[in-house]
């Protein structure tokens, strides 16, 4: 089990600034089908009142020169595959799931046994309202707030977390992916 607090510098002007109207999507359609054994373990099954409307994301795709993928994977110890961002707009959440790096998988399919990562970076300082909790490798849960811009984690698959936007401004998280090194 891989868990890490991090903190990057770097100009998150671009990414911050980009066009977030391009896509809108939420993740419960395969949170729902891959990830019963969480939900059967900490409820009765993937609640209803979960939909759409209230686990809106408006994520962003960044290719190598897009963001510097070199000055990351330094910065982080990792080679890095894909880098993304989410806008969380205010009254939805991510709900709780375990990454499953399915990009780098179907990408990469010959490095099965390499270990993956994932990098979760506050792209501003925090806002009242947003959060993030995790289960730590102590097996207890945790909420973070009250972060700084550049600030994050790092996991592998194993890092049960969930994210939300109960405040009143749109939560940004830069999430990098890859091989740990």
């Amino acid at each position: 089990m891989i868990f890490q607090n991090i903190k990057i510098d770097i100009n998150f002007n671009k990414i911050l600034n980009a066009d977030y109207t391009q896509h809108y999507g939420s993740c419960i359609s395969y949170q729902k089908r891959e990830q019963e054994d969480i939900h059967e373990s900490l409820g009765k099954g993937f609640p209803a009142s979960y939909h759409e409307d209230n686990t809106r994301i408006q994520q962003l795709w960044f290719d190598d020169g897009e963001v510097d993928y070199f000055d990351l994977g330094e910065q982080l110890g990792m080679e890095v595959v894909t880098v993304s961002s989410i806008l969380q707009p205010p009254g939805n959440v991510i709900t709780l799931h375990r990454d499953t790096f399915f990009q780098i998988k179907k990408k990469y399919p010959d490095r099965a046994n390499e270990k993956m990562v994932r990098a979760n970076i506050y792209l501003e300082d925090w806002q009242v309202g947003h959060l993030l909790q995790y289960k730590d490798v102590n097996g207890e849960w945790q909420t973070n707030t009250h972060w700084k811009q550049g600030e994050g984690f790092l996991w592998d698959s194993d890092i049960l977390h969930l994210g939300a936007n109960v405040g009143m401004k749109d939560k940004y998280t830069l999430q990098v992916s890859g091989y740990l090194r």
